[in-house]
């Protein structure tokens, strides 16, 4: 065998690699790397990248403590369109919406039996206010009247008074009357300060609140208490009626 053959065969290969020599010894002073401190010797190394995950932890608590919690709502029944008086109300005539609840206004409709079948409003209702039973022709257009008052038709002698009239409206019924040809009229007051709950300007063509009432006719009806509408009904039969607005 040659001499360079002798030579390669006592040549040995490159020593294995050990390892990184903190996992290849212990620390200075302890005998085994224990499970404990390779975390920890790990937490040491990526120090600063856990403490951005902390950062973004407390961020996001604080962010979540800070943002106020969703307001209490309540569902109403809005209209989705402009209304007229006497409209009968039906599904497509509103929609439901989220309120605030201090905004609610009383006598709300029930969102899931807005009016029975026949339901009809009382007032002109223009798009996105809130329906209440004041809305609805029935006991609802005597809302918030004094209690016992009473809704009573009238038929005016002069239909020229018509378009100064609106819903709200206060108003003093007169009656003039006479006994004769030649007799002189006499006048008396029938009732003082009864709003107006309706006149024909509210009426939609075919669809007036009155039946058989049209939107040319002289007739209104006005909230008044017991006494007066007995005074009231039918007064048309015994002269002349007449109104006195009032501011």
């Amino acid at each position: 065998m040659s001499r360079s053959g002798r030579k390669f065969q006592g040549q040995r290969g490159p020593a294995a690699y050990p390892g990184p020599a903190w996992n290849a010894r212990p620390w200075p002073g302890v005998s085994e790397l224990s499970w404990a401190g390779r975390l920890h010797h790990l937490a040491l190394r990526r120090r600063r990248l856990i403490a951005a995950l902390f950062l973004c932890a407390a961020a996001a608590i604080a962010v979540e403590q800070l943002t106020p919690a969703s307001a209490p709502t309540t569902a109403v029944l809005v209209a989705s369109r402009d209304l007229p008086a006497g409209h009968p109300l039906t599904a497509t005539d509103y929609r439901i919406q989220a309120l605030d609840p201090a905004m609610v206004p009383d006598g709300l409709l029930d969102p899931h039996n807005p009016a029975p079948r026949d339901g009809r409003l009382s007032g002109p209702v223009r798009r996105g206010e809130v329906l209440t039973d004041a809305a609805l022709l029935g006991s609802g257009l005597l809302t918030g009247a004094p209690a016992g008052s009473q809704a009573v038709p009238l038929r005016l002698s002069d239909p020229s008074t018509l378009p100064l009239l609106r819903q709200g409206q206060l108003v003093t019924v007169v009656l003039s009357s006479a006994e004769g040809l030649e007799a002189a009229a006499t006048t008396v007051v029938l009732a003082e300060k009864v709003p107006v709950l309706w006149t024909p300007g509210d009426a939609d063509a075919g669809e007036g609140l009155l039946p058989g009432a049209s939107d040319t006719e002289p007739v209104v009806v006005v909230a008044a208490s017991p006494e007066q509408a007995v005074q009231l009904a039918g007064a048309i039969n015994r002269g002349k009626v007449f109104l006195i607005l009032l501011n």
